[in-house]
């Protein structure tokens, strides 16, 4: 059904439509890790060469970080480096960043994929061996600390991984694929448990 005759359906029956999540009320918790969906959150995808990123900082009120495998956050922001041009950035208050971006002048590209990805989030004494399941990332903390974060592969998948604290992991993958993403998670959860 399009959105507009979604929304008016639910005009005319007195409510308000509300977006359904494709993880919404799912949740797998053991005494070692808990998987999770991430709450609601605006993502940008954003390109600029160096000379953009001085004034993209600034516009974005972060610093954005320009070694692999890094992030930079402040506030409700996070941004991690995902190529030498290339950022995620992720916004868990929902502000528009997109209108941030479009003070720049200078030549870059943000696009919102905050409909696209989804967030999960993994955590406890056994989230590294959780995520460790299906993906061959080092996940210990002298390899990928606090603040770290890569594009890498998560079984069939794609992930954009960060970790956020010394047992907390943020899972950023496309929609599409968030069922198996977390269906996987938490079969792995499960056997760290065991």
């Amino acid at each position: 059904m399009a959105k507009a005759a979604q929304r008016a359906v639910a005009s005319a029956a007195g409510n308000t439509a509300k977006r359904v999540g494709p993880l919404d009320g799912r949740a797998k918790r053991t005494a070692m890790v808990s998987v999770e969906p991430a709450p609601p959150a605006t993502r940008i995808s954003l390109r600029a060469g160096k000379d953009a990123v001085p004034a993209l900082s600034k516009a974005l009120g972060l610093a954005l970080p320009d070694r692999p495998k890094t992030s930079a956050s402040k506030g409700s922001r996070t941004a991690l480096w995902l190529g030498p041009d290339e950022w995620l950035v992720i916004d868990q208050a929902g502000h528009d960043m997109l209108a941030d971006c479009a003070k720049v002048k200078a030549l870059h590209s943000a696009v919102d994929i905050s409909h696209r990805n989804i967030g999960i989030v993994v955590s406890g004494a056994a989230a590294a061996d959780t995520i460790n399941a299906g993906c061959p990332q080092d996940l210990s903390l002298a390899a990928f600390p606090v603040g770290a974060s890569t594009r890498t592969v998560f079984g069939k998948i794609e992930i954009v991984l960060l970790r956020t604290a010394e047992e907390t992991f943020r899972v950023e993958c496309w929609r599409s694929f968030s069922c198996y993403a977390f269906t996987f998670l938490a079969e792995a959860a499960r056997d760290a448990a065991a």
